[in-house]
């Protein structure tokens, strides 16, 4: 096994946690950077029209990265206890079986292509006039999707061995080559909404070469072997079930962002709709250096619960959640200071300001409680514990937002939207404190206590 797995286990907790979040944050920020960018360039060259297109497609390439997510963080949760446990060969098959899911998926995203996207895009609530820029977004990156689902799921398999500065590079460089390129393609080539979609796949394509040689070169602690393609069912059962909150969280991400445009067209109209395109880019701005911290911290808890030191994993979580809080502060302070500001990057156009700085200072009211939800149910997803997390990923989207999405709008109007998302914050964060308080003997449990412990959710 490598230093770099070894390490998991061995080095101080705030030293390791900043070694693997740092990178994680600056990979995150970089990609996070690279949509906003991506939407200034569109909100710019094309105009609002395009930028209701990108967020009418959008869901549909989330729905791409849920089913990576599914299987990229799946697996990274086995292969860490795996190698916690010291059994690298079985690491290995779980790895095989990985890439063998992968290409099945890239199958049917180049089949979609060609046969349901138009109603798809139909059906998610594109009208005559955003139909045009909604197929040009979206018809190149399912053409290209076997490059986004290596690179989303390789990313989380580099991760889970310890070697969170090449999993930072592979996040940097394509979102600093659509940077490059985004311009290129949609100004210089004239080429539009489709120019943004074709750099994203040429980045795509890039970094998944790069990742490639990764592993064939023999620098990760697994190793690529073809015996180890041959699909194990048990073994792609065990990765789907941990992975299925992962697919839960994006998918429902997804259909959030349907329910959303849907009653924005409804109780409103494309405005509306391109307006949130953009304050949805800086929500996910936002909520990157949240993930990277917790990106940081799953490899750590998953290894040291297969190792069974149960001392570390309390010490993780606890630095964890105080760094996130404190992140979630900063961004409540952001948002409702300088929401003006942030909105006149994308555009000049005093409505768009206006309307855009009104959604986040509504969307973004209770945002120094989202940190604790980002935390909890990944910390249940590290530990395998697929119930829990499941549920947790589930709480705010599926449960909460969406509901409030679909019924606020009939007493509020288009404000109605915007209300949805700190109610459901709110109760979110009380469905997470109550998960984590019953298991809080493993989570917060006392250093004198070194006994194995079996959290009470897993029953």
């Amino acid at each position: 096994m490598k230093q770099q797995s070894q390490r998991l286990g061995t080095q101080p907790i705030p030293r390791l946690l900043a070694n693997l979040s740092i990178p994680a944050m600056i990979g995150m920020f970089v990609m996070a950077l690279y949509n906003v960018i991506d939407t200034l360039f569109i909100a710019r060259g094309v105009g609002i029209l395009g930028v209701s297109g990108v967020s009418i497609g959008f869901p549909v390439m989330m729905i791409m990265m849920a089913i990576s997510a599914a299987v990229g963080i799946g697996g990274a949760s086995v292969i860490s206890r795996r190698l916690g446990e010291n059994k690298a060969d079985e690491a290995d098959q779980v790895f095989g079986n990985i890439i063998f899911s992968i290409l099945i998926v890239s199958l049917f995203g180049v089949i979609g292509a060609f046969t349901f996207l138009e109603p798809l895009l139909r059906t998610f609530g594109a009208t005559d006039n955003i139909m045009p820029y909604a197929k040009d977004y979206l018809f190149p990156i399912m053409l290209g999707s076997i490059f986004f689902s290596f690179a989303f799921t390789t990313n989380s398999i580099i991760r889970s061995e310890g070697n969170s500065r090449f999993a930072m590079i592979t996040m940097i460089i394509p979102a600093v080559l659509n940077i490059i390129l985004d311009p290129i393609f949609i100004f210089g080539l004239d080429m539009g909404v489709q120019g943004a979609s074709v750099a994203t796949v040429i980045s795509q394509a890039t970094v998944s070469v790069v990742v490639l040689f990764y592993f064939l070169n023999g620098k990760s602690s697994l190793n690529l072997q073809l015996a180890a393609l041959r699909p194990q069912w048990l073994v792609i059962k065990e990765v789907l079930t941990i992975g299925m909150p992962a697919f839960i969280r994006q998918v429902s991400g997804s259909a959030m962002m349907i329910a959303i445009n849907l009653m924005l067209i409804k109780f409103g109209g494309e405005f509306e709709v391109g307006v949130f395109g953009i304050v949805q880019k800086l929500a996910m701005f936002t909520i990157m250096p949240m993930i990277g911290v917790l990106q940081g911290m799953q490899p750590i808890i998953g290894y040291n619960y297969g190792a069974k030191n149960y001392l570390r994993l309390k010490e993780t979580v606890s630095l964890g959640l105080k760094v996130v809080t404190f992140i979630s502060f900063g961004i409540f302070l952001l948002m409702m200071t300088f929401p003006e500001g942030l909105m006149m990057i994308f555009s000049g156009d005093t409505a768009t300001i206006e309307t855009g700085a009104q959604a986040i200072r509504i969307m973004f009211a209770l945002a120094m409680l989202i940190g604790a939800q980002v935390v909890s149910g990944g910390l249940y997803q590290a530990l395998g514990m697929a119930r829990p997390a499941l549920i947790l990923s589930m709480a705010r989207q599926v449960l909460f937002l969406i509901p409030l999405v679909l019924i606020l709008p009939y007493f509020f109007g288009v404000i109605g939207v915007w209300l949805a998302f700190p109610i459901s914050d709110l109760l979110a964060f009380v469905l997470s404190m109550v998960f984590l308080w019953k298991d809080k003997d493993l989570f917060f449990k006392s250093k004198s206590d070194t006994k194995k412990y079996e959290p009470a959710t897993t029953s």
